[in-house]
């Protein structure tokens, strides 16, 4: 119906101009809007605009459907994204935890450290006294046996000026008696 109604539209406007009658075989224009007609009655017949119609229906569909699946695309990526993005913060703060225990590790092991090494300077310290001391108490004999050889040197020197055979032969024989005495 509503093509009937657009069919003066349709028809080409030369062919309202054109001299002699209209409708005769004669006139190209009436032939060539007649052929036109019959070409619209004959895809009107095999039903082409429903065809057509559902064609495109079927595209929107199509189109609706992919828009749906996209959706559901997106939102499973973004369901991805919030995962990941939880796992990252989770291992950033894993990460954190790791950092900080071992820097508190590095702490105590330093403040162990310390106290080894200063133990350990302490031990060098009462080493090196030790050694001083002992040093000073070599010294100290050193120096005292070298005076008593120095006084006994010296009182031979003595006792060999003041000393006559004599003299020398009575103490002898003094000492082999104080020796024999204590001995029996």
């Amino acid at each position: 119906m509503r093509i009937v109604a657009l069919l003066p539209l349709l028809l080409p406007a030369p062919a309202l101009a054109a001299t002699g009658p209209f409708f005769s075989l004669g006139n190209t224009d009436f032939i060539v809007s007649l052929g036109f007609l019959i070409f619209v009655g004959v895809l009107v017949f095999y039903k082409v605009p429903q065809m057509m119609a559902r064609m495109l229906d079927k595209r929107a569909d199509d189109i609706k459907s992919d828009l749906a699946e996209a959706r559901q695309l997106r939102e499973e990526a973004q369901t991805l994204l919030a995962s990941y993005e939880r796992k990252q913060k989770e291992v950033q703060e894993q990460a954190d935890r790791i950092v900080a225990s071992a820097r508190e590790q590095a702490e105590i092991e330093a403040e162990q450290a310390r106290k080894d090494l200063d133990r350990s300077v302490e031990r060098r310290v009462q080493a090196a006294k030790d050694q001083i001391a002992q040093a000073e108490a070599d010294a100290k004999r050193r120096v005292r046996n070298r005076a008593v050889d120095v006084a006994v040197a010296a009182a031979r020197d003595v006792l060999k000026e003041q000393m006559d055979k004599d003299r020398g032969g009575a103490m002898i024989d003094r000492s082999i008696d104080t020796v024999g005495q204590r001995l029996h």
